[in-house]
């Protein structure tokens, strides 16, 4: 496991050399990240490691999509995904046009699994689902819709279990050990890449789901990226948090009600 000290460095090259900050990230979780990617590319000296990473744009790219990379997997939770489509959705659906927003998408399994969710509640026609992340390589995976068919006797008992009753294996083409995901849904999908520590809302939103995300910052990045979505999200609309995520400690209480025992917040004023 690398120093302390020797993370410290390496946050402040990075942010000096390339402009991306991870001092706001979770120490923790950021050291475990880079560990990894050191010993897994062969350094045994930190102070090669850091060179490379000064001289070597390339290296220093593929580094930075190691560490941000989030696992996920289609219908994760399948709980959570019942209540939005027993509960969330039917609201949803008196809109005339439904704006949705994954942040920290990763590969996208979760923005195909809402798209499946919406065709069979018939309202995907008049939806538009914007997935971003900070890492440009997890966004090609995501644009492409192709996941591991190894993965997808999971994904189908998932979706199963979040309460759907078609086939699943309706939503996509099995080809050479990968599914490919039906255009259908992805016609609907905005890609697009987005720092959620440094940029800023990009447009209004009747749900927010970011999943799993915060947990890799600290309190204060937290805070900020709330109100991002606090700024972000439409009065009525929702916003969903991963299990272990809470907006409790980052924004006034009475604008806010949780929506079902899920992470699930509704705006009830602005």
């Amino acid at each position: 496991m690398i120093e302390d000290i020797e993370l410290e460095t390496l946050i402040n090259d990075v942010y000096e050399y390339y402009g991306f900050d991870f001092g706001s990230y979770s120490r923790a979780s950021l050291k475990r990240r880079v560990s990894r990617v050191f010993y897994l590319d062969g350094f045994k000296h930190f102070h090669d490691f850091l060179s490379k990473v000064r001289t070597d744009p390339e290296y220093c790219k593929r580094m930075i999509d190691e560490i941000t990379v989030n696992v996920t997997e289609m219908f994760r939770d399948p709980s959570f995904y019942l209540t939005l489509r027993k509960e969330i959705l039917p609201l949803l659906g008196t809109k005339p046009f439904i704006r949705i927003w994954h942040a920290g998408c990763s590969t996208g399994e979760e923005v195909y699994s809402m798209a499946i969710m919406l065709k069979e509640a018939g309202l995907l026609h008049k939806s538009i689902l914007y997935a971003t992340d900070i890492n440009a390589s997890v966004l090609e995976t995501a644009k492409s819709g192709i996941f591991p068919l190894r993965m997808i006797k999971d994904y189908a008992d998932n979706y199963r279990d979040s309460g759907g009753q078609q086939d699943f294996s309706d939503y996509y083409i099995a080809n050479y050990g990968f599914a490919k995901f039906n255009d259908n849904l992805s016609e609907k999908m905005v890609f697009s890449q987005h720092n959620l520590v440094s940029d800023t809302s990009f447009n209004e939103f009747d749900l927010i789901l970011c999943r799993n995300v915060l947990i890799y910052f600290d309190n204060n990045l937290q805070k900020r990226v709330i109100n991002l979505f606090d700024d972000s999200l439409a009065v009525l609309g929702f916003l969903a948090l991963g299990t272990k995520e809470t907006i409790k400690y980052s924004i006034s209480q009475t604008k806010y009600k949780q929506f079902a025992k899920e992470k699930i917040w509704r705006k009830i004023k602005e």
